[in-house]
């Protein structure tokens, strides 16, 4: 099934320029340069991911992208002349999977775009397991895409989910930042080790109290899950 992709960029040439690459790719392609327009598409259209400008005329993108993660996964990479890595922490906060910087390549924006939805589909076939750590606490299926925690759905986003999912793949581990980035991402991503941290971050806050428990920090080195995983 083509996936369709929200483009939602005020500049006219950069909106059409990322039209003419996604489309050319294969993928179905909206566009907006109204972040009021984005909200409405978001909530009425099969947007499979959104790509987002943060500086837009109308509302502020930092709205439009809390109101992609109000509505459900949808996942958001995120557009931006902010190269600040302040602003990058920022973004990815909010709930951001990704983060281009301009000027870009819209080459490479494609490709961005195919690893972050490969990542919100899984890449798992069949019937998969579904995994569980902390004496049934925690639950990982796979194959539906679903994170359970003491009986309750945890909403992650694709990247919070290949977070999670590396973690849990070898309970105790300790992976490094670096690592985390590329098992993540898929490739390697400069500057980005720092914002992994806000990654984990708002996992633990979606985790509740059980958070820091099950993410746990190893000072110097990365994370690893604290939790092992069920027999």
């Amino acid at each position: 099934m083509t996936a369709t992709v929200l483009v939602v960029e005020d500049e006219r040439e950069i909106r059409e320029l990322l039209r003419r690459y996604l489309e050319r790719a294969g993928y179905g392609v909206l566009t907006t340069g109204s972040g009021a327009e984005a909200v409405r598409l978001l909530g009425e259209r099969g947007v499979d991911l959104a790509l987002l400008d943060l500086g837009l005329p109308d509302v502020d993108g930092d709205e439009v992208l809390r109101e992609a993660r109000e509505r459900g996964r949808v996942p958001v990479v995120v557009l931006t002349a902010r190269t600040a890595v302040e602003d990058r922490i920022h973004g990815l906060r909010l709930g951001a999977d990704d983060y281009v910087t301009k000027p870009f390549s819209p080459t490479e924006v494609v490709l961005r775009v195919g690893a972050v939805l490969q990542r919100a589909r899984g890449t798992a076939t069949g019937a998969a397991p579904v995994l569980s750590y902390g004496s049934g606490r925690l639950r990982i299926d796979e194959a539906r895409h679903e994170v359970v925690l003491d009986g309750a759905p945890v909403e992650v986003t694709p990247t919070e989910w290949g977070l999670l999912t590396t973690l849990a793949s070898v309970p105790g581990r300790v992976y490094s930042r670096y690592e985390l980035v590329n098992r993540v991402r898929g490739y390697e991503f400069a500057g980005y080790e720092r914002t992994i941290d806000s990654h984990v971050k708002n996992l633990r806050h979606k985790l509740g109290g059980v958070g820091p428990e099950l993410v746990e920090t190893v000072m110097g080195v990365g994370y690893r899950l604290g939790w092992s995983r069920d027999p």
